[in-house]
């Protein structure tokens, strides 16, 4: 089966008009899964939110439990004590009662634009576009939730980047029943992971274990809020490791058959000493339920990411310059080799670290950095996690011969994203903005990649008052053209306070004025 999800970013759509709910309520709504996931007889349903996109490079920092700025550990690695069960199999009893209280019900509110007015007289209409422009509903507040668990007594907590993607307000409430405000600390929609922050000390923690050594078929424990239903907890076993589901570069999820439903994301897959081994993500299912089949991304990537994101806000990545490909059997026996281990090399970038080390279209990549590749997945991978300017040995396959060659990894140029956020008097627009990039244009429609496009309209903040929507393209401010961000923030930041700023923008296939 393949499995192929449409994003403006990548296999997973965060955009909120593509989350519907498995809840009829009013505004109250779970962050739900996409309408590929709805409406295609093999679903793969994410459990909260949606988000997730493709590059080729996860470089991940140290990996340890420290940040740069602070010397004290952002995680451990404990094992809970647990006295012998009665019975074969882990005392669940026990870890329940340990480890339930660190984890987190995440709610959040988030601005959701009411379907667009459509002229009563058919698509067709001459005043269907004026329908559209100037016929919008107001906006609705959508409250939604997923789940979280504490990774230390200084609140830091992990979840899942859907889960607080575009979201006004986070709020974390606590097994004691207290209700806090938490900000986000940084957030990697790539690997779907947010570390969030409390303002509250000596919390019950869970502590995160070393995803490498799980085995098929070992017990795990699940806790989250499915549907709302707070500390839910359920159990089964690891059904696979490393599963490629199409949802990102970086695929290595856990597989389990613990029930995850919808609302589960953010929480921890646990294992029989008491350390979460995943962070439950997704599910694949026909209903939008659980049927037994359920995703985790693994601790060990988790623990690179956070670390990052607790120094930064954001995560660095090692980028080599090269498109690959899975080799199959086809492709093996026409280059003349008896197995599929590797990746097959499709292109290289022109002044990239691959080029410049020699590795050419139709090598296959067998050994990157010491790691022998037992498939193309496995590449993306270990190339983020090297930090820039390294220098690492290549192995490629060549016309059947062994090459050596070393490559300096760079650094992955990730897409500048700013948000503006805020309507104060420093003349922000309060909305969250992306440079229009040739995979951008195509997604919108666009002919060509002028401006920046709206990603996000901050409630209450100027743009939103003024009727700025998600999907618009900034052209000019004042006048002046919008060639990136900083050419945004930079013009908007010299604006006097106090007056107006002229905006022109992209709409669909017109364009328009705005006064902000």
């Amino acid at each position: 089966m393949s499995i192929s999800l449409r994003s403006h970013a990548g296999p997973l759509s965060s955009r909120a008009d593509d989350r519907t709910s498995y809840i009829d309520v009013d505004i109250e709504e779970e962050h739900g899964m996409s309408r590929f996931f709805r409406n295609h007889r093999g679903k793969l349903a994410i459990t909260a939110l949606v988000a997730l996109a493709l590059a080729t490079g996860v470089g991940l920092g140290p990996h340890l439990g420290f940040t740069a700025s602070a010397r004290t550990p952002l995680w451990s690695e404990r094992t809970v004590d647990v006295a012998a069960a009665p019975a074969v199999g882990p005392n669940w009893v026990e870890l329940v009662s340990k480890l339930k209280p660190a984890v987190v019900n995440v709610s959040t509110k988030r601005m959701e634009a009411r379907p667009h007015m459509r002229s009563p007289f058919g698509s067709g209409d001459p005043f269907d576009q004026f329908f559209r422009e100037f016929g919008d509903q107001p906006r609705r507040s959508v409250r939604s939730m997923g789940s979280g668990f504490v990774i230390n007594a200084n609140g830091h907590i992990l979840t899942n980047n859907h889960v607080v993607d575009g979201t006004t307000e986070i709020m974390v409430k606590l097994s004691d029943g207290r209700e806090l405000s938490a900000k986000v600390v940084g957030r990697d929609p790539k690997t779907d992971l947010a570390l969030l922050k409390v303002d509250a000390t000596g919390l019950p923690t869970i502590a995160l274990g070393d995803s490498s050594e799980l085995k098929v078929g070992e017990p795990v424990m699940a806790i989250g809020n499915p549907f709302g239903l707070e500390q839910t907890v359920t159990t089964g076993i690891v059904s696979a490791t490393g599963r490629v589901i199409g949802q990102g570069p970086y695929d290595d999820f856990v597989q389990t058959d613990a029930s995850i439903n919808p609302g589960n994301s953010g929480g921890p897959l646990i294992n029989a000493r008491g350390q979460a081994i995943g962070i439950n993500a997704a599910i694949f299912s026909q209903t939008g339920g659980s049927v037994g089949i359920g995703f985790a991304i693994p601790s060990n990537l988790a623990k690179t990411v956070v670390t990052q994101l607790a120094d930064t806000g954001h995560v660095s990545r090692g980028w080599l310059g090269v498109s690959i490909q899975s080799l199959t059997p086809e492709l093996a026996k026409g280059f003349g080799l008896t197995e599929t281990m590797g990746a097959l090399v499709g292109s290289v970038t022109d002044d990239s670290p691959a080029m410049k080390a020699g590795i050419k279209a139709g090598d296959i990549i067998t050994e990157f950095d010491g790691h022998k590749l037992a498939r193309s997945e496995a590449l993306p991978r270990l190339v983020a996690e090297t930090p820039a300017g390294r220098e690492v040995p290549v192995t490629v396959l060549r016309d059947g011969k062994t090459v050596k060659l070393t490559a300096k990894v760079a650094k992955l140029d990730e897409p500048d994203q700013k948000v503006a956020s805020d309507a104060s008097e420093k003349g922000k627009l309060g909305v969250a903005v992306e440079p229009v990039t040739p995979a951008v244009a195509r997604e919108l429609g666009l002919k060509e990649t002028r401006g920046v496009v709206v990603r996000r309209v901050e409630d209450g903040g100027r743009a939103a008052n003024a009727g700025i929507r998600s999907g618009d393209v900034i052209l000019e401010v004042d006048r002046q053209p919008v060639k990136d961000v900083a050419a945004l923030k930079r013009i908007v930041d010299k604006h006097p306070n106090g007056t107006p700023l002229l905006l022109l923008l992209q709409r669909e296939d017109g364009t328009m004025y705005v006064a902000v």
